[in-house]
C-alpha cells in the first residue's frame, strides 16, 4: 500500500532530531499521563513509537484517501445550500478518515481527549497532506484554532470546546474584511454587550473566511465603541447551530478549490468572549496567525514535493528524439535545483517547528505554574522564543516563494502538458499560488524578518550552525564559502545601515532578508548531511545557488543609495 510517510526518509530523518526527545519529555511532563490515560506512553521509546505509528497510519490515509480525491474535490469544490457551507462528498470522505483515525486534536491535551503530541507531528501531517491534496490541508491547518482556545480561553470554555475540536467538528478563524485585509487593525465587525442578557452579539460581514461556516469560529470584533484601532477589538467564539449567520458567497479562486472560502454575515448571532476584552487582535490574533504562518511553511513544502515528484514522473516517462528528456542537462539541472530547495526547506520548516516547540512548552510551564524552571531553562525559553519569532516569518517567505518556483519549473518540465487539466500539475501549480499571500503576504513576511537581521538574531544562528561544521574535515572548504558569505552578509548590513536612513532599510530589507535566509539554509543542509551524507550533494547544489545569488544582492547594495528611493516618483 502508498504511504506517504514511509515513502519519504526526509520526514523520518526530522522526527528523529536530537532534539525532539527533549521536546518529547517536555510535552509529557515526565510521563503523567501513563497512569490517567491507556493510550499515553510510558517512557521516551513509548512516546516517540508513538509518533512513529500515528505518521504511518496518516501517511496511508493522505496516500490511499485524499490524494485520490484530490482531482475530484479540485473540479466540484464546494457549494451553498440553505444559507450554509455544503462540502462535496470528497472533502467530507477525508474528514471522515481523519476522524475515524482520531489525529484531530493530535496537539490537544489528554484530558480533552487530544493526542498530547508536540508542533513537530502536526506540521508533518500537514505537510502529508498538503502533498496530497493543498485545498484539503487548509482543514487540518485550522487546527491552529483549537490550540488558541487551550492557550487563551478559560477553562469552562477549554472543557465545552476542546472534546469537540478533538471529535472533528470543523473550525475557522473569522478575521479579514472586505475593508480589512492584512490591516486587521481596520476591522469593523461590531461586538454588543447585552447587559441584561449577559450576552455578546456580533453584527457584520466577513470576507475570505476559510471553511466559514465551520462548526466552532474565532470571530475578531470590534467591542470598544469609539475605537478604530487594535486595541478596541476582542476575540469571540461563535457555534455555527446558533443558525444566526449566513453563507453569502463561496468565493471562485484560481486555486485551492478544496478549500471553500466565504463571505459571512452575522445578525445579532450570539457569542462567547474568549479571553479579556481589547486583547483580540494584539495578543489572541497574533498568536494565531504566528502558528498559521508556521502552517502555511509545512503547507508549501508538501505542495513543493507535489510538484518534484510529479516533474520527475514525467521527465522519466516523456521521451523526445528517442530519449527520456530527464537525460537532457536542461531538465536534469531543473531537477537538481528543485531537488536542492526543496530539502533546504524542509530543513527550514522543521528547524522552525523545533523552535516553536520548545518556545511554547517551557512558556506554558512558566504560565501555568506547574514548576519553577530552572535558571537553564529560563535561559532556553528566551532564546528558543527569540529564534521562533525570527524565524517564523523568515520561513513563510522562504517556503512559500520556493514553493512556487518549484511548481513553476515542474509545469515547465512538463511542457505543454502540463498547462493541460490532464496532469496534476496544472492543479498543484494553481494550489501553489496562495502560498505567498494568505496569512501575510510576502512583503509584510520581509517587515517581520528584518527584525532578525537588525537585531542580530540571524547571525547568532549563524554562527551556532557553523560551530557544528567546524570540526568536520570533509566539509571545511564548503564550509570557507559559507564563512564568505556570512562576511559579505555582515558588510551588506553595514553599508545599509551607515545611511541612517529607516525608509532605506525598509527599501533593501528584502534583499537582506533573502541573504541571511540562503546562508542559514546552506548550513542547514550541511549540518543535514552531517547527521547524514544523503544531504551533502543537495547542499552543495543549494551553496551554489546561494553564492550566485547573495553576490547579485551583496553587488546590489553595495551600488545603491537613498537616492534609489526616488525612483518612482
Amino acid at each position: 500500500m502508498a504511504n506517504f510517510y514511509n515513502d519519504n526518509s526526509d520526514l523520518q530523518f526530522h522526527l528523529t532530531h536530537p532534539l525532539m526527545n527533549r521536546i518529547i519529555e517536555l510535552r509529557e511532563r515526565g510521563f503523567a499521563d501513563k497512569n490517567k490515560f491507556d493510550y499515553a506512553p510510558s517512557n521516551l521509546d513509548d512516546a516517540i513509537d508513538s509518533y512513529q505509528k500515528v505518521m504511518e497510519l496518516c501517511g496511508e490515509i493522505c496516500a490511499d484517501v485524499i490524494a485520490p480525491n484530490a482531482e475530484a474535490n479540485d473540479i466540484e469544490g464546494h457549494s451553498i445550500e440553505n444559507d450554509h457551507l455544503k462540502y462535496n462528498s470528497h472533502t467530507l470522505e477525508n474528514y471522515e478518515a481523519l476522524r475515524k483515525a482520531s489525529v484531530w486534536g493530535i496537539t490537544l491535551p489528554r484530558k480533552y481527549n487530544g493526542l498530547n503530541f508536540s508542533n513537530v507531528p502536526y506540521i508533518m501531517v500537514g505537510e502529508m497532506i498538503s502533498r496530497a491534496d493543498g485545498g484539503f490541508a487548509n482543514f487540518w491547518g485550522l487546527q491552529d484554532c483549537a490550540e488558541t482556545i487551550n492557550e487563551f480561553a478559560s477553562e469552562e470554555l477549554k472543557q465545552e470546546f476542546l472534546p469537540l475540536a478533538a471529535q472533528g467538528k470543523s473550525l475557522a478563524m473569522v478575521l479579514t474584511e472586505p475593508d480589512a485585509g492584512s490591516d486587521l487593525q481596520s476591522v469593523q465587525l461590531k461586538a454588543r454587550y447585552d447587559a441584561d442578557k449577559n450576552q455578546w452579539f456580533l453584527n457584520g460581514v466577513k470576507r475570505f473566511i476559510t471553511n466559514g461556516d465551520a462548526d466552532i469560529q474565532l470571530v475578531l470584533a470590534r467591542s470598544e465603541e469609539g475605537t478604530g484601532d487594535g486595541r478596541g477589538l476582542s476575540l469571540f467564539i461563535y457555534e455555527k447551530d446558533k443558525h444566526c449567520q449566513i453563507v453569502r458567497r463561496v468565493e471562485n479562486k484560481l486555486g485551492i478549490h478544496g478549500s471553500p472560502t466565504c463571505e459571512l454575515v452575522y445578525k445579532d448571532a450570539p457569542a462567547r468572549l474568549l479571553g479579556d476584552r481589547k486583547m483580540g487582535l494584539i495578543k489572541y490574533v497574533m498568536s494565531l496567525m504566528y502558528c498559521a504562518r508556521l502552517g502555511v511553511g509545512g503547507q508549501s513544502v508538501g505542495i513543493a514535493e507535489a510538484a518534484y515528484r510529479e516533474a520527475i514522473k514525467y521527465a522519466n516517462e516523456r521521451e523526445q528524439f528517442k530519449s527520456p528528456i530527464i537525460k537532457f542537462p536542461a531538465v536534469y539541472q531543473l531537477l537538481g535545483n528543485m531537488n536542492a530547495k526543496l530539502k533546504g526547506m524542509r530543513s527550514l520548516l522543521y528547524e522552525t517547528a523545533r523552535f516553536v516547540d520548545m518556545s511554547k512548552l517551557l512558556q506554558e510551564i512558566q504560565n501555568n505554574k506547574e514548576r519553577t524552571l530552572t535558571s537553564d531553562e529560563r535561559a532556553d525559553l528566551k532564546y528558543y522564543k527569540k529564534m521562533a519569532d525570527a524565524f517564523t516569518p523568515l520561513l513563510k517567505l522562504f517556503s512559500s516563494e520556493w514553493c512556487n518556483q518549484i511548481a513553476y519549473d515542474a509545469l515547465q518540465i512538463h511542457g505543454g502538458s502540463g498547462y493541460m487539466k490532464d496532469f496534476p500539475i496544472e492543479r498543484i501549480t494553481r494550489d501553489a499560488r496562495i502560498t505567498t499571500i494568505y496569512e501575510g503576504t510576502s512583503q509584510l513576511q520581509v517587515v517581520a524578518a528584518i527584525k532578525g537581521v537588525t537585531t542580530g538574531i540571524f547571525s547568532q544562528r549563524m554562527a551556532e550552525l557553523d560551530s557544528m561544521m567546524a570540526n568536520n574535515e570533509n566539509l571545511q572548504q564548503q564550509r570557507n564559502l559559507l564563512l564568505q558569505m556570512t562576511n559579505d552578509y555582515e558588510n551588506a548590513i553595514k553599508t545599509v545601515e551607515s545611511f541612517k536612513c529607516q525608509e532605506y532599510i525598509d527599501f533593501q530589507a528584502r534583499n537582506l532578508v533573502e541573504m541571511a535566509g540562503n546562508i542559514i539554509v546552506s548550513y542547514l543542509l550541511f549540518t543535514d548531511s552531517i547527521r547524514n551524507d544523503k544531504f551533502l550533494n543537495n547542499a552543495n547544489i543549494f551553496l551554489n545557488l546561494a553564492i550566485a545569488e547573495n553576490a547579485m544582492k551583496f553587488k546590489y547594495i553595495n551600488n545603491g543609495n537613498p537616492n534609489d528611493l526616488d525612483w518612482y516618483k
